[in-house]
This record gives structure tokens, sequence and C-alpha cells, in this order.
């Protein structure tokens, strides 16, 4: 078997190299200096050979630290050095006004002393031109609303950071607020900062993180406000980038915590508000009330998620700005640099997909992958099963997963199976569902003969600790790890799988059954972040990264996802076949995957092979249930804007299954049911509102019983400074009772009795669910706002009190503040009242919107599975089309050209022309306005029906040979029963009836001069049963020792038959005489003929006579 290729990097020598070009005047007295992490004389050629300039080389030499620490630099730090040595360097390129020998004297003092400058330099940037378009179109969007919000949808490494800071420059904002969920992305904030703006720039970076504490340049907001008094005196002064966490800021009594801190936030009025990583499920009603309560121009929200598909009803399509995986990886590729110039994309990892059938990996515990609900599935496999352990915490399936460590340790085309693969596979992250399966695996790993060589890192939470708690306490432990020993596994359950960098990390293996392909690339690239790794005196860049995982037909239908999702013209299932073909050949240029071919040969995959298992589950899927199979339909919602005619061709479709109750369909359906164009339901607003006051018009309830409800809440409630948390969380409780009880519940019960059994559950959970969810979210508003307002007055109570002289003036304070905090008592009361009044009403709407929908989409639904159920009553025909007219070229745009006109109708009850109408569509005449108009079609899904034809035909094949006992079924098990005489006897009832035969005859079928005859066949069975007995009888092998001899006399002498139809006919011939493809039988007794109706009259051994006229004659 083949080995695997993992190379995972490329060793380096990072070099520093000076040259100057004596034949260029403008250059003299300038020295060139640059980094390469190729070899010197090749980089050096790349710069000056296009352009036929001879250059002196002045020196060359590592680009590694004297102190012995092993650290490197790059030429922008030795750049740094020599400008605030007062070299001059030529704007935006490498060049210096300096001697070769004085540079290289630099040079040497730098490694020496790493270039200690007491004030860093500012090193120069330029945008990159995907971070340009980013600022531009947010400044553009910007420029244009304010108050606006925007999104930059960008995978890790864009450089957000950076280009963040460039658009604030560009908005001349003064005040700056940059708020994440995970303050372990501080540094990455701080860093550019330091490295691109610095105090130079005019701008102060403000935070009390603790992870910040102790930066050169990080400062607190009272020494902040120190440098704000003297800004008329510093021209250059552009104002703070202020860095919060949001836990801070949930925490500080301005934003709804307990704590006397961040009051700036609170009052300044912000230029732009940064959420940074706000895929991160920030949107809790807590979240939303602090972020209320700051005010700002402009928002901008960052999300590393790798989609372009992202809350797009909260952002406008000219609000998001995207860059993806495959984006980044086609820059990379693209990339013209410029003399001098190294690629900016060039140390970006490339991923590589390696996907395995666990079938071949765990033999003994499954075959061709799992058995499920008694029937083996080929390409169904459950990871989360696999790895699934019992009470006492052990594996399930012990045995397996032992084969599985040794598989993966001995096979040479798994990852760990040679010492040459371990040493590229050093780190990597395991993923896995279940602590309980990570625990399991962990102890397997520690004792086993390969892996115990690795430190096994337990990444996975045991429920004490928050969900930032157990990432930071992971994140320790991996970094940790990987300082301390050569080789690491970490094992996660979802820890660490967003939002962290591991550079060392080369690869993942998905051990779970991961469905979601925005959580899969999130998780895969946690191996693709950027690495120098340093092997004694050896410098090695990362490359490559790898994802290994063991469900192939899971992972590519993933793939395909991950393809299309990221492009625009098939994201959400748009796109014809060949549009998502080509995005999946697309992406394999960045993102190769490399599976099993049918030897179990390890290749890389082309588009149609990503694609073919996909595809192959949905053909099987329709050949298993006999092409009675929805997948094989497609745009059913185009029958609503149908003619009668395509109707009245559907009615002529006997349908497998009735519908549970009549449906009236007719051309004016799509008006009856609302449905827009594109066949979904569509409410119009004014409707909503006029049936609503129809309905619940008569006051059933009011706002009045709500505010009597409040008042009695806050009589009795503690709103004092005594008052505890438990207190406010119980008053916040019995306001969202209030609601529940005086509008959610009257409306539900004024809803069951207007529709009655119209209000399904599922849609009164619905209901129940929309109105409280949208109560509870103004309710917390409310309540969060009260208490913003309460802890202010609390917190100006304290601070007064503390300066008052006297008991008298104490006393006349807390009277004032308690006047207050009672005035915001009534202010919450009049705000929750005033929500009440317009729950009310968008409460009534909330039913009348979703019952009337539902009732509409319900009958929607009965309606498309009706014409599925007539549709399926046509598809059902064609296996048996197929057994008489097919062959490897048909498909769906030509099996109309296979079928007699007149056998296709028999047979299907429809013409050819009816069936072209439905799969092309085509032009039509209105009735009711007689123009001209044009009925879609596209009613069958070509792609899914043309693969499953090929894997029927394939079915046929392997089926064919019916000598073959190991086969336990026959193609007819494929084709279902027709509507007209064509019902196949089962292969067991045929088979006990020949038995029954052989009985009353002893030794029939060793007689060569015995004849028999299926005067009235539906398969060809009986036939095929006779001629097997014939063909295997020891008698027949002595008089006909060929085999194909054999066969010759029994087709010719010995078996006769009658088909009723055509297509009868030819599905015999081809069951009867298909058994194989060498031995060919030169006359065969199988004939057209309705032999009932000679039965009938009494003729038919006169017609008997006739057909078998070579019969009668010996």
């Amino acid at each position: 078997m083949a080995k695997i290729n993992i190379n995972t990097a490329r060793k380096i020598v990072p070099m520093i190299y000076a040259y100057t070009t004596p034949e260029i005047r403008r250059h003299d007295g300038w020295t060139k200096i640059g980094y390469t992490e190729q070899d010197v004389d090749k980089r050096l050629n790349q710069q000056t050979h296009t352009a036929d300039v001879r250059y002196h080389e002045e020196w060359r030499g590592t680009a590694i630290y004297d102190d012995g620490s092993g650290e490197i630099f790059s030429d922008r730090d030795l750049h740094a050095y020599l400008r605030k040595n007062e070299i001059e360097q030529l704007h935006g390129t490498e060049w210096f006004h300096i001697t070769g020998p004085e540079s290289k004297i630099m040079y040497y003092e730098f490694k020496a002393n790493r270039g200690e400058i007491k004030e860093r330099e500012i090193s120069p940037y330029r945008l990159r031109s995907e971070q340009e378009e980013a600022v531009n179109k947010a400044f553009e969007y910007f420029e244009k609303y304010r108050g606006g919000q925007f999104l930059w949808n960008a995978k890790p490494r864009f450089g957000k950071t950076l280009a963040t800071y460039e658009l604030c420059k560009r908005l001349k904002a003064n005040n700056i607020l940059i708020v994440t969920n995970r303050p372990v992305i501080a540094n990455s904030w701080y860093e550019d900062y330091e490295k691109f703006l610095g105090k130079q720039s005019g701008y102060y970076f403000v935070s009390s993180i603790d992870g910040l504490q102790g930066k050169p340049y990080v400062i607190s907001r009272a020494e902040y406000s120190n440098y704000v008094a003297k800004a008329e005196e510093n021209e250059d002064f552009h104002g703070c980038i202020e860095f919060v966490s949001l836990q801070d800021l949930k925490g500080a009594i301005y934003f709804g915590g307990q704590y006397q801190k961040l009051e700036e936030v609170a009052h300044i009025n912000w230029d732009i508000l940064v959420i940074d990583e706000a895929h991160e499920g920030v949107d809790t009603y807590k979240t939303d009330v602090a972020f209320d309560h700051i005010s700002r121009k402009y928002t901008l929200h960052l999300s590393g998620t790798p989609f372009k598909a992202l809350a797009n009803d909260k952002f406008s399509e000219d609000a998001i700005f995207n860059w993806t995986y495959a984006d980044e990886q086609k820059a990379k590729r693209d990339y013209i640099a410029e003399v001098g110039e190294e690629n900016p994309y060039g140390k970006l990892p490339k991923l590589n997909m390696f996907t395995y059938q666990m079938s071949e990996i765990v033999k003994s515990e499954i075959s061709q992958g799992i058995e499920i609900n008694g029937e083996i599935e080929e390409y169904a496999f459950d990871l989360n099963e696999f790895f699934c352990t019992n009470a006492a915490g052990k594996f399930v399936h012990e045995k397996a997963v032992d084969e599985f460590l040794n598989a993966m340790t001995k096979n040479e085309k798994f990852p760990f199976s040679t010492p040459a693969l371990r040493s590229e596979l050093k780190h990597t992250l395991w993923l896995l569902n279940r602590v309980d399966s990570a625990k399991a695996l962990a102890k397997k790993l520690q004792v086993h003969p390969v892996f115990e060589n690795y430190e096994i890192i337990l990444a996975a939470g045991d429920g004490k600790l928050t969900e930032d708690e157990e990432a930071a306490k992971a994140y320790d432990k991996v970094t940790a790890a990987i300082k301390k020993y050569n080789k690491t596994i970490t094992l996660s359950v979802g820890q660490l799988t967003a939002g962290v960098t591991i550079p060392e990390w080369t690869a993942v293996l998905m051990l779970s059954s991961m469905k979601s392909p925005a959580l899969y690339m999130q998780a895969a690239f946690r191996a693709q972040n950027p690495c120098l790794f340093v092997n004694g005196t050896e410098h090695l860049r990362k490359e490559n990264a790898y994802i290994f995982d063991f469900d192939p037909a899971r992972t590519l239908i993933i793939y395909e996802e991950i393809a299309n999702d990221l492009a625009e013209d098939t994201a959400g299932g748009k796109g014809d076949s060949d549009t998502r073909k080509e995005h999946v050949r697309e992406l394999l240029n960045f993102f190769p995957v490399i599976g099993e071919d049918e030897d179990g040969e390890m290749i890389e995959l082309d588009a149609e092979k990503v694609l073919s298992i996909p595809r192959k589950l949905k053909s099987q899927e329709v050949v298993r249930r006999g092409f009675m199979s929805d997948f094989l339909f497609q745009n059913i919602s185009n029958i609503f804007h149908a003619p009668q005619a395509v109707i009245d061709i559907l009615q002529n479709m006997d349908a497998v299954k009735e519908p549970t109750r009549p449906v009236s369909m007719n051309p004016n359906l799509a008006e009856d049911l609302s449905l827009n164009d594109e066949g979904q339901v569509e409410l119009s607003r004014n409707y909503i509102i006029g049936e609503a006051n129809s309905i619940f018009g008569n006051k059933i309830f009011s706002a009045e019983k709500v505010s009597e409800k409040i008042d009695d809440i806050f009589a009795n409630a503690e709103v004092s400074s005594k008052a505890a948390q438990k207190d406010e969380d119980r008053i916040l409780e019995q306001l969202k009772n209030a609601f529940r009880q005086n509008i959610t519940d009257p409306v539900l019960d004024r809803a069951k009795e207007q529709y009655s059994d119209e209000l399904s559950k599922t849609a009164q959970k619905q209901i129940e669910k929309k109105i409280n969810m949208a109560t509870d979210s103004a309710v917390h508003k409310a309540f969060g706002d009260f208490k913003i307002q309460q802890n202010i007055l609390e917190s100006e109570r304290q601070a007064r009190v503390n300066e008052a002289d006297s008991y008298e003036e104490r006393q006349k304070i807390n009277h004032e503040i308690d006047k207050k905090k009672q005035d915001a008592v009534e202010t919450l009361k009049q705000t929750v009242n005033n929500s009440a009044e317009e729950f009310i009403q968008s409460a009534a709407q909330t039913v009348v919107e979703t019952v009337e929908k539902e009732k509409r989409e319900e009958k929607k639904r009965t309606i498309e599975d009706s014409i599925r159920d007539h549709l399926r009553g046509f598809s059902r025909t064609i296996p048996s089309f197929l057994m008489a007219y097919g062959d490897e070229n048909t498909t769906l745009s030509n099996f109309d050209q296979i079928i007699p006109d007149k056998v296709f109708k028999e047979v299907t009850s429809i013409s050819l022309v009816d069936f072209r109408f439905l799969r092309d569509g085509g032009i039509y005449k209105n009735e009711e306005t007689g123009k001209e108009e044009v009925f879609k079609g596209h009613l069958f899904d070509p792609v899914v029906f043309d693969d499953s034809v090929k894997e029927f035909l394939n079915k046929k094949r392997q089926l064919a040979d019916y000598f073959d006992q190991r086969n336990t079924e026959d193609i007819f098990d494929y084709i279902p029963p027709q509507r007209t005489n064509q019902i196949f006897t089962p292969k067991w009832v045929v088979k006990d009836m020949v038995n029954q035969l052989e009985k009353e005859n002893p030794h029939c079928f060793d007689d060569p001069d015995k004849t028999f005859a299926d005067l009235y066949m539906k398969s060809g069975m009986y036939i095929t049963e006779i001629v097997t007995r014939l063909y295997q009888s020891e008698r027949m092998k002595q008089l006909y020792s060929d085999n194909t001899e054999r066969l010759n006399h029994i087709f010719a002498k010995q078996v006769y038959g009658c088909a009723p139809t055509e297509i009868i006919y030819r599905i015999c011939l081809s069951y009867i005489l298909g058994f194989s493809e060498e031995i060919h039988i030169k006359k065969n007794n199988i004939k057209l003929c309705d032999t009932l109706q000679y039965t009938k009259n009494g003729t038919l051994q006169e017609k008997l006579n006739e057909l078998f006229v070579d019969r009668n004659e010996e």
C-alpha cells in the first residue's frame, strides 16, 4: 500500500543581506538591506535580473540575535534600528543612505545588543489591497449612515487590528472604544498599536485589562486625562484608543453591573465602537443593555468566521465586507511582488485534507460502513457513536478503538504510521464530541506503544469553571506543554477551537461528527497559523497544515457546502450544478483533498470525486426506493404559477400515496396561498393588521391589568440601597410573569378560541416563544436601564454622603437620592406600561401572522406532497424503462428519446410531450388573458436523475448473473410494481414453486428433451430459475460439458416464454439474456404475445403453434 506524504514545514535559514548597484548613479551612497528565507544568491538574482542591473553584494548574515536565545529578527527590526540612528531611508523602499561597510558594522551591533532603542521606532505600513477595500467600504458606509453598523467578516490573519486603526484615522476619530468577548486577544491590539502607531501617532492606548498591565505604552484613564488637559499644547494629539473587556463592561454600574468602574466609558461620546469577535454570542440581554448605554457615532463589528452568510438579517449587503480562506489563498497565489518585496501572504500555510473510510481501519467491527436499522450503509458512519462510552467510562466499541489507534500507527497511509510522519506532526489537536470520550481516549493514548511518547493534554471542561475560564486554563496547559515536551496531543471537546493561536499545531484530527461547515472550518484554522519552528540550529517555516477526517460522506458534503457558501452566486443552495462544481474545483486549488480510491490507495481528489460521495448517497437512496424518492424532484413551487395543463398532467399520473385529504389544484393557487415569485408564503402587513383588529378588537385584556400588577410588584419590592441581587432578580422575573399572564396567556387563549383546530401545538409554542422573547427583551432592557440608574444614584449617594459635614446634610442627600430612585421606579413602571400597550398590538399581529402563515404553509405542503405523490407515480416507472430501454448513455435529457410514445403513455398515463413540458417548461397560452406565458418546468433534478440511472444500471450489472447463488437479491427488488399488470413475483415464491415442480416431476431438469414454458411472464424470473436448474444439472453437464453449448441448447430447445406487453417483453429479454457479457445466446424462444386474450377465446394452442413453429417442426 502506498505511503502518504506529509510535508508540514520546509527548512529555512533566515538571512539578512545588503547590496549596492554601482551602475545606478542615483543609488550612490545608498545600500539595499533585505531579509529572505531562501538562498541569498537566488534572492539577489530575483531582485536584479528582471531589471538587468548588476549588483555588488556588501555582506550577508543570519537574522538571529547573538544572545543565545535563538530568536530571529526581520529586516523591519533592523530598519527601525537604522532609522533610530538617523540613517535616512528612501520612503517605501529598503534603501538606506549608508555605505555597505558602515551598514555591516551597524548590523553586527544590532545583533549583539538586540538593537536596544529606548523608544520604539514606528514601522511604516501599507495596507494590502483587501484591507484597503475593507477600510474604504466601511468608511463610505459610515459617511453615508451616521450611527451605522458595519461588519468585517474576515478569517484569521486578515489583519483586522491594523485595518481598524487605519479606518479610525480616516474617520478622524478621537475617541475609539474596542470591546471584546475574549480579553486574551488584547495583546494583538496592543502589539499593532506599538508597532504601527505608538504615541507618535497622537493616539494613546488606554486599558485596565490585567493582561496589558506593564506594557510600555498602556496608560490608565487617569493618566490619559492628564494628556487631555495638555492637548492644546500638543498639536499632534488625536485622542485615545480604549480597550475594554465585555466582562468588565457588564460588571460596571454604568452598564448593569455592581462595580464602580469605567465611568468614563459611559460619559464619553465615542466616535466609534469596535466589537471584536462579533460572532461569539455576545447578543445576550445584558450585553444589549450594556451596548445601548455606549454613546457612539459608528459601530464596527469584527468576526472571524470564514463564511459570507452571517447575520444577514442584522447587516445589509452593503454593510458587510467578506474575506475568506479562498480569498486569502488566491491572493497568495496571484500576488506579484515588486522588486525587493516579499509576498505578504507567503507565510500563511496551505490547508490539506486527508479523509479515510473507517471501514478500512476497523474491519472486524464494520464491513463497508455501519449497520443502521438492520441495513449496512456503505458511507454512513457516526464518529460520535464510535467513540461513545458506557457508564464505567470505557469505550462501548473498545476493541474497535484499539484497532483504530493501531491502524493510525502501523498502516502507512495513516498519519502517525512512520517516524518520519510523526516528526511532521509533533503537535496536533484531536476533536471529540463528549468529555467522557476524551477522558477515555486520553487513558488509551497514555499506554499506547506509540502515543505514550506524546504528552497528552486533556482540554475538556468539567463544568466547574466558566467557558472563558476553561478556555484560558486549557490554553495555558497547551502552551506550557509545548514548551516542555517535544510532542503533544491535545484532546478537546470544543475548547480552543475558536479565537486562539497555537502556532505549533500542524494538524487537526476530526473525531466527532461535526455537521456545521462554519464550526468545521473554524476548528480547521487552528492548524493554519504561521509558525517558524526551531530544531536545534535549524529553522523551519510551516508551509502546510492538515486535517485528518474519518467520515468521508460527512466530510465531503461539508466541503461542498464550504466551497459554495463562500461564493455569492451559490450561497444558501443557489446556483446550478456546473457553477457549484466550478467552485469546488477552485477551492481544491487551495485546499486539496486526499482520499481513498476504489483500491484503498490515497489519491488527490478532483471536483468530480469530491462531489461523488454526496451524490452517490443520493443516488443510492433513489435506487433503494425504486426511484420513488423526493431527491429526484426540484422546483416544486413552480407548480403554483403553472397553467391548468400542468395540473392536468399531474392529475393523470397515479399517485403512489393518496393525499390524506383531496386537494383542489388550480392556476389561482399562488394568489390563494399568498405566495411570492419564489413560491414562499408572504402575508401583507395590511392583511395582518386588519385580521388582528378583527379578531382581537374587543379587549379581552388591557395594559391596565399589567399596570396594576406592576404596582403590586413594586409595592412589595425592595428598591433601596439595601436591595440584594436576588431581590432584583425576583423583581425582573415578576415583571416577565406579569407580561406572560396578562398578555401572552390571554392572547393564546383568544387564538385557541378563534382558530380552534387550526392552531397546532407547534404554532402555539412558536407564538408563545415569539411573544415571550419580545416581551422579555423589552422588560430586560427597561429593567436594565432602571438598574443602571439605581446603581449610579447609589454611587452618587455614597460619594456625597462621604463628603457631607453634618447629619442634616446627609439626611437631605439621602432624601434627595431616595426621591430620585422612586422617580426611577415610576419611570420603569411607565416604560413597562408603554411596552404593554405596544405588545398588546404586536402580540395580536404575531398570532395572526403565525397562524395564517402556518395555515397557508400547511396547505402548500399538502399540495406539494400531493404533487410529489403524483410525480412518484411517474418516477416509479423509471426502473422498468431502464430495464427495457436504458443503457450507459441514458440521461434525463435523452430519456424521452429512447422510449416509444405508445409504451410511455401505456405505462405512465402521460405522453412524451407532457413529460417534456414538466422537464423543460415552455410557452403556453393563458386562457384568462389570452397572452403567452412561460412555465419554468425543471421539476426533475438532472444531476440526481443521471446519477441514479448510472447507479441502477450498475446494480443491474452486479446482479445480472442469476447463476451466482451468492446473490441474495435480484434487480426486481429495485423495480416497484406498476399500475398495469406488471407485478413481480418474489424470488422466494418462484424458487418454492420450481421446487414443487421438481418434486412432482423428479429429474425433470436432467432431461435435455424436457421443455418448460411461462406463457404470461411478468419478469422472466420463472424462466431464469428453470434455466439455472437445467444449467447446474450434473446430467446436463455430462451431456454438454461446454457452458456456452449447454446454455444455447437450453434456450433454443427447452425454455419458452410469452410477455403480454412490449415493455415486459424487453424487461424479460434484458433479465433472462443479460446474465453474461461473454456468452452469446444464438437463439431464444421469448416472444411478445398477450396470451390472455387467446386463452379467453380458446385459440391459445393455435397461437402457440404459430409462435413456436420451429418446435412444431421438430
